[in-house]
């Protein structure tokens, strides 16, 4: 929708799948509906219009994402134009990078089985966990 002022307005489930932060329009509905983003640090409706200068706090799965919107488009557009559409904070890139690292050391002090056990093995698992104590 055009604004008296010249501006482009569109709805926020719309603008988050322009902006490849969701495959489908309907995902990104769902993300907000669940209370996955935020605007301006606000609750929002998938119905809510965003302007440019609103600050997203977008989270999916373990990530967050905060970012400013640059560019409003009311069709998805290539990849490369879709980052164009945002600017992400420096402390939400470096909160993105010290999470990625803490999971990766974690998934690297995990002990993981080489191997499966063997039938012998896994009878001995069994006895041992039945056991009373």
């Amino acid at each position: 929708m055009k604004e008296p002022n010249g501006d482009l307005k569109v709805r926020i489930d719309k603008w988050l799948w322009a902006a490849r932060f969701f495959k489908t329009r309907s995902l990104s509905a769902q993300a907000i509906t669940g209370g996955q983003v935020h605007v301006n640090g606000s609750h929002a409706k998938p119905s809510r219009a965003v302007q440019i200068g609103d600050e997203l706090r977008i989270r999916r799965g373990r990530v967050e994402f905060v970012v400013v919107v640059q560019r409003v488009f009311n069709k998805r557009r290539p990849a490369v134009e879709a980052q164009t559409m945002y600017e992400e904070t420096e402390e939400s890139i470096i909160a993105r990078e010290k999470a990625r690292d803490q999971r990766k050391l974690l998934a690297l002090s995990s002990m993981v089985p080489a191997r499966r056990p063997t039938k012998r093995e896994r009878r001995r698992i069994v006895s041992f966990t039945r056991k009373k104590r």
